[in-house]
C-alpha cells in the first residue's frame, strides 16, 4: 500500500498540506494519479477538491512557482536548485525558478535569544559590545543582525531559525517517497530525475543548514586566494561560530546590484570585471571548489577595485576528472572543435540515457561548426552554454547535477561581467588561463605523478581479483548467487488485483444475503419485526449497507480516473 511507502504516520499531516497546496494550484490530476488522494482519505486525511481550479488559468511554470513558495523553505530551495538545470527545463521555467525567494518574515529576538544564548554562551548584548536586534535580511533558514565586537570590528551574526531543522527533515522524507512514487507512476516525469533531484536536495540543503560548514566553505575559498589581495572573503571569528550561529567580517561596499554607484566611488568597471571573472574561473578549473551562486546579491565591490564574495552556503566541487573533461569542453568551444564537444557531452549524457547518439554527435558538431569563422572577441562563451544545455534537454538529456550547478555559475558570471562592461568577453578571459592549465597537465611532473596513481590503483585491483573470483565461484557452488530483478509496477498492479479481489468478494456476500434472506422470508414462525422475519430483515438491510458501500467505493475509483 501507498501508505506503507509514504512511511510513518507522523508524516500524514504534513502530506495532508502539501497535497492541499498542490491541488489548490492545478495539480489535482497527478495527485489522483499517484494514489496519494486515495491513500491519505483512507487514513482519516480529507482533502479538499472544491478550489482545486482555481489558478488553472495561471501558465504551469507560474503555478509551480506559486505552489513552491507557498510549500515552505525546503520546496524553495529545490526551486533554486532547478533554477540551475537548463538541461532539465526550458527558459520559461528557469525564468520563473529564478524568482523563487523565501518571502518570510523575521522572527523577532526574543524568540531567537535561548538559542543564540546558548549558542554564544552568554547573551548577545554581554558577548557582542553592540547587537541590533532589527535583522539586517531575513531568509527561511536563517537571519542576519549587525554586530560589533569589543575590538570594534564590525561583523555580521547568521542565526538560524529554531526548529527549521524538523520542519526540513519531513518535507525531506516526503520528497523523496514522492518522487520514487512519481518516477515510477508517471512516466513523463522519468525525463526530469525526480529522485536524483531530491537527492541534490538534500545535499544542499545539509550543507547550508550547518553555518559552520559554510564557515568553512569561506575559509577554503580564502586560502585559494591568499596571494590575491584584490579578492576579499569576509574572516570567520570561529569563537562565536557554531552549526546554529555563525559570525563573519561585515563587509561595507557596494552591492553587485547597485552598478550606479561604482563611478561615484571612482572604481573601475572593466578592471573589476576582468578579475571577477579571473576570480571565478580559477575557482572552477585551479581549485575545483567554487562559489556556486555568485549572483550580485553576493558581491560586493570595495575600493581600490577589489571583489568580496560572501554567503558560501552554496558551494561546487569539481574532481580533477571533471575539471579535465570541463577543460576540454571549454577549450572546444573556445576553439570551435566540435568533436571535442561532441565527445565530452555524449560521455555526460551517458550511453544508456541516448536514444540516437548518432543524431545528437551531428547536432553538436552542426552547433558548434556555426561559429567558424567568428572573432574570438565575438562569442559569448555563456550563451554557447546555455544553447548545448538546450540541445540536451531536446533530447531528454541531463547533465551530472556538478556540471549542471557549474554552468549556471558560468552563465551568471558572464551577466555580470556584461553588466560592468558592455566589451567584456568571457572567452578573451577564459582562453589564456584554459590554455595555460593544459599545458602544466602535460607537463613531465605532472604526467609521471598521473601515471603512478593509475599503476597503483591498477596493482591493487589486481591483488584483490583472485580473492573476488574466488569468492563468486564459492557462492556459486553453493547455490548463492543472486539476481536483482525490479518490476517497478508489479506492486501497482498486485494492489489494483487485491481491491478487485475484495470487491468480488464483498459482492458474492451481498448475494448470498440477499439469497438467504428471501429464503428466510418465506419461513413461517419466528420474531417478527415490521410483520417481516428479524433474521430475514436484517439479511436485506445488511445487503443494502454493504451495496451502498460496494457503490460509493466503485464511484471512487472511477472519479479518481476521470480527475
Amino acid at each position: 500500500m501507498l501508505i506503507e511507502t509514504l512511511g510513518a504516520a507522523r508524516d500524514m499531516g504534513r502530506l495532508n498540506a502539501i497535497l492541499g497546496v498542490l491541488i489548490r494550484h492545478g495539480f489535482g490530476d497527478s495527485v489522483r494519479r499517484l494514489g496519494l488522494a486515495d491513500s491519505l482519505e483512507k487514513a482519516g486525511h480529507a482533502l479538499r477538491w472544491d478550489h482545486a481550479a482555481d489558478l488553472a488559468r495561471l501558465e504551469p511554470p507560474v503555478q509551480v512557482r506559486l505552489a513552491l513558495e507557498e510549500l515552505g523553505p525546503a520546496f524553495v530551495k529545490l526551486g533554486q536548485v532547478l533554477a540551475g538545470r537548463a538541461d532539465l527545463f526550458g527558459p520559461e521555467w528557469i525564468a520563473e525558478f529564478e524568482k523563487l525567494h523565501s518571502h518570510v518574515p523575521a522572527v523577532p529576538l526574543e524568540t531567537l535569544r535561548s538559542q543564540l544564548a546558548e549558542d554564544l554562551g552568554g547573551e548577545p548584548e554581554t558577548v557582542f559590545a553592540r547587537f541590533d536586534p532589527v535583522p539586517l535580511a531575513a531568509a527561511s533558514i536563517a537571519q542576519v543582525h549587525r554586530a560589533q565586537l569589543h575590538d570594534g570590528t564590525e561583523v555580521i551574526v547568521k542565526i538560524r531559525r529554531p526548529g527549521i531543522v524538523t520542519i526540513i527533515a519531513a518535507d525531506l522524507r516526503l520528497l523523496e517517497r514522492m518522487a520514487t512514487v512519481a518516477e515510477t507512476e508517471l512516466p513523463y516525469l522519468k525525463p526530469y530525475r525526480p529522485r536524483q533531484l531530491v537527492r541534490e536536495l538534500a545535499r544542499s540543503l545539509k550543507r547550508e543548514l550547518d553555518l559552520a560548514s559554510e564557515c568553512r566553505n569561506a575559509e577554503r575559498v580564502a586560502a585559494n586566494f591568499a596571494d590575491q589581495p584584490w579578492i576579499v572573503v569576509p574572516r570567520v571569528h570561529w569563537a562565536h561560530t557554531s552549526e546554529r550561529v555563525n559570525v563573519q567580517d561585515f563587509i561595507d561596499g557596494v552591492p553587485g546590484h547597485d552598478l550606479g554607484r561604482l563611478d561615484a566611488e571612482g572604481l573601475n568597471r572593466k578592471l573589476l570585471a576582468s578579475r571577477g571573472s579571473q576570480a571565478v574561473l580559477k575557482m572552477i578549473v585551479e581549485d575545483g571548489l567554487f562559489h556556486a551562486d555568485p549572483h550580485p546579491g553576493n558581491v560586493f565591490y570595495l575600493p581600490d577595485n577589489r571583489i568580496a564574495f560572501i554567503d558560501f552556503g552554496m558551494i561546487g566541487r569539481l574532481s580533477q576528472r571533471r575539471r579535465d573533461e570541463l577543460l576540454a569542453l571549454l577549450l572546444g568551444l573556445v576553439e570551435r572543435n566540435a568533436q571535442a564537444v561532441a565527445d565530452v557531452l555524449l560521455d555526460w549524457a551517458g550511453d544508456d540515457h541516448i536514444v540516437q547518439p548518432a543524431l545528437l554527435e551531428t547536432e553538436i558538431e552542426a552547433f558548434v561548426d556555426q561559429y567558424h569563422g567568428t572573432p574570438l572577441a565575438q562569442l559569448n562563451l555563456g550563451q554557447m552554454l546555455a544553447d548545448v544545455t538546450a540541445l540536451l534537454r531536446e533530447h531528454h538529456l541531463g547533465l551530472p547535477s556538478d556540471m549542471a550547478l557549474l554552468i549556471k555559475a558560468f552563465i551568471t558570471l558572464e551577466g555580470m561581467g556584461r553588466n560592468l562592461d558592455p566589451d567584456f568577453h568571457m572567452t578573451t578571459e577564459a582562453l589564456p588561463m584554459l590554455q595555460q592549465v593544459v599545458r602544466a597537465r602535460y607537463e613531465p611532473k605532472a604526467m609521471a605523478t598521473r601515471a603512478w596513481h593509475t599503476l597503483r590503483r591498477t596493482l591493487a585491483v589486481a591483488e584483490q581479483l583472485p580473492h573476488d573470483v574466488s569468492r563468486l565461484l564459492r557462492n556459486a557452488r553453493r547455490g548463492r548467487v543472486q539476481v536483482g530483478i525490479e518490476l517497478a509496477h508489479l506492486k501497482r498492479v498486485g494492489d489494483q488485483i487485491d481491491r478487485a479481489a475484495n470487491r468480488l468478494a464483498m459482492a458474492l456476500v451481498i448475494a448470498s444475503l440477499v439469497i438467504g434472506s428471501s429464503i428466510v422470508m418465506t419461513v413461517q414462525g419466528g420474531p417478527t419485526l415490521f410483520g417481516l422475519p428479524v433474521f430475514g430483515f436484517l439479511g436485506f438491510a445488511g445487503a443494502v449497507v454493504c451495496g451502498l458501500w460496494l457503490i460509493r467505493a466503485i464511484w471512487r475509483s472511477s472519479r479518481g480516473r476521470d480527475v
